[in-house]
């Protein structure tokens, strides 16, 4: 607690008690006493609004699950890039992509189909747009 061991603390509340003096011990006693309780108190209400806006219990959560120690990014990016589990593409994706997948789902080398590029030229005299709030 604060850097202080053992014989520091008694001898810390040895002159705390002489300087306070036996008269006024006993109220300055209650006063921890109840700022102890309150303390206890706040901790306890902080707990229960845990609970009630995250939906779990402190104690039920797993915290080695988020230890950040255990994340070794080497090996997070081998296990990425050793994956052999063909990702599954939806109907909606362009040729290409579905090809490149198809190909490597049938484990062949084939190169990928690239679509063809279309180029759009304005006409003759016209400005290019320009969108001044946008800069």
């Amino acid at each position: 607690m604060f850097g202080i061991n053992g014989p520091e603390f008694f001898l810390l509340l040895i002159i705390g008690v002489l300087v306070i003096g036996p008269q006024r011990l006993p109220e300055y006693t209650q006063k921890l006493a109840n700022l102890v309780k309150e303390v206890r108190r706040m901790a306890s209400g902080a707990r229960e609004q845990i609970k009630e806006e995250v939906g779990i219990d402190i104690d039920d959560v797993d915290w080695k699950k988020y230890d950040p120690r255990q994340y070794d990014p080497r090996r997070i990016i081998k296990e990425a890039l050793l994956d052999d589990d063909p990702k599954p593409v939806s109907a909606g994706a362009p040729a290409a992509v579905a090809a490149v997948a198809g190909a490597a789902a049938a484990g062949t080398d084939a190169a990928p189909v690239r679509p063809e590029r279309v180029i759009q030229s304005l006409p003759a005299g016209e400005a290019a747009p320009f969108d001044t709030e946008a800069t």
